[in-house]
């Protein structure tokens, strides 16, 4: 059994606890404090799903590919497609509820290499996303908050951004490193913090707006190129316009594999995680609908107001909600963002100390550390904060960060989905409270794949060819360093069987 420190015994980690037990059976030991409750693995995925964040930064994705119908019609299918990649995701979790979540479950399910290949991606897409994040946070603050400080944006330059994530992110790690308590208290704020801010700012919207015309979700109307402010190239098809919309609400829906990169913090794993997971993608989605679709309702001119492109919400909240409400809601708006950033930290922290905690990251003897003060991945935390920074100064461009996170992130989580296709009531038979009919399992499973095919096709189109290029070159060497040598030293969680489970 792997183990550094030993598990502790306060009222919430007793050793003879089921999540304890359930956790050495996989083997591994209590080495994080369990203090989360059900509420708190929830609000964990809902802080970085954020509908604050990429429903308001990413809204061009959708206006300026088709118009109105990406709010009444793009959104919810893409939510859709979110649930279900959820509902494989929430039935694993629920039989392995451990920290390294998609990399562990890919290990089980589908042997080390897999597994292996699983970890990078999600790694790698948790870095990408929570880099895009600070990136945004950055830059509603200076346009928005910055002009209340006296600010001149104009002045402005990359080398300030970088001044400036850097500084968001060192006190997102600073908040991670004090202990679980203080993350968790932060993140069931904001859940209720976004619940609030995006409530106010829908009535706000719908209030405010001239005339309610519904016809506006269901009418597709081709943006690209000049007319959509230049987010998309010209296209004549509106069908690949539909779907390349649909990077709005895809990437917004991301992040709920929090709840199961902090199952070792959570309190009755096997039920709350999945629970976790699921509330967290339907209550955004539901709340995100609403609130997209005030946004396109509220628009004086929704031909004017595409034709801004990436500042179309910043445009619209200064033709309708100009004055200290308004100043409230944008104050709220950054607040939500900087706190989906620090979930976002906790998450790939967890994710980098499971993964090193079996061997399979450079370093790994240190990045497995816990502090036995905090009780926390401290050198995880610094040094995924360190990453963020250095994948900002390489794509400052948040359209390429946000694609190649969305790539990454989907592609780890449907690989768990796809040995399990093979592996469900053949070498995977015992499973956890939360549990679907095997076939609807299967079939889940395999539209969830066959999806993210998809949305990889979506997510490289111009102008994020960049994003491609980091996808087939993360592939690459990927499949060259397994077989070239990792796996000979690999040799992945230390319990490898579904039997033994």
């Amino acid at each position: 059994m792997k183990q550094s420190l030993p598990p502790t015994t306060d009222g919430h980690e007793a050793g003879t606890s089921d999540d304890v037990k359930l956790l050495q059976s996989m083997g591994y030991a209590q080495e994080l404090h369990r203090r989360m409750s059900g509420f708190s693995n929830f609000a964990i995925s809902f802080s970085i799903i954020c509908i604050l964040a990429g429903g308001i930064t990413s809204l061009q994705l959708g206006l300026s590919a088709v118009g109105g119908a990406a709010a009444g019609v793009v959104w919810p299918a893409g939510v859709v497609f979110c649930f279900m990649v959820a509902l494989c995701m929430a039935q694993i979790a629920s039989a392995f509820p451990t920290a390294g979540g998609l990399y562990h479950w890919s290990s089980i399910l589908g042997g080390r290499g897999w597994g292996w290949a699983a970890a990078w991606f999600n790694l790698g897409g948790l870095i990408f996303v929570t880099a895009a994040v600070n990136v945004g946070t950055y830059q509603l603050f200076v346009n928005f908050i910055g002009p209340l400080l006296g600010v001149n944006t104009a002045n402005l330059t990359l080398a300030h951004q970088v001044i400036g994530v850097t500084l968001i992110t060192g006190t997102q790690a600073l908040l991670n490193h004090f202990g679980i308590r203080v993350t968790t208290l932060l993140t069931d704020f904001s859940g209720y913090l976004i619940l609030l801010v995006a409530s106010v700012l829908t009535l706000a919207m719908l209030f405010a707006a001239s005339a309610h015309e519904i016809t506006r979700l269901f009418t597709f109307t081709n943006f690209s190129g000049e007319s959509g402010g230049g987010v998309w190239p010209q296209r004549s098809n509106l069908f690949t316009m539909s779907l390349l919309g649909l990077m709005w609400p895809v990437y917004t829906i991301t992040g709920y594999d929090a709840s199961a990169h902090t199952s070792e913090e959570t309190v009755q794993a096997a039920r709350n995680v999945p629970r976790g997971i699921l509330r967290s993608v339907y209550l955004s989605g539901l709340f995100g609908w609403v609130m997209v679709c005030s946004f396109v309702l509220a628009m004086p001119d929704l031909s004017e107001a595409v034709r801004h492109g990436e500042n179309v919400f910043a445009w619209l909240m200064a033709r309708v909600l100009p004055g200290k409400l308004g100043t409230l809601l944008w104050i709220g708006i950054v607040v939500a963002n900087y706190l989906c950033g620090l979930a976002c930290i906790t998450s790939t922290s967890r994710m980098t100390f499971a993964f090193a905690r079996d061997g399979g990251l450079p370093f790994s003897g240190e990045l497995r550390k816990i502090s036995q003060k905090w009780r926390t991945p401290v050198i995880a935390i610094w040094t995924v904060a360190c990453l963020l920074i250095v994948t900002m100064l390489y794509a400052p461009a948040y359209s390429t960060l946000t694609t190649a996170g969305v790539i990454f992130l989907y592609i780890s989580y449907v690989m768990p989905a796809a040995a399990g296709i093979f592996a469900c009531g053949r070498t995977w038979t015992k499973m956890g409270p939360f549990r679907m009919p095997d076939v609807m399992f299967q079939t889940l499973s395999a539209v969830s794949v066959l999806g993210v095919l998809g949305l990889i096709w979506i997510g490289v189109q111009p102008p994020n060819g960049k994003a491609l290029g980091v996808t087939l070159t993360a592939t690459i060497l990927l499949i060259a360093g397994w077989w070239l040598g990792v796996r000979r030293v690999f040799s992945g969680p230390p319990v490898m069987s579904v039997a033994s489970h």
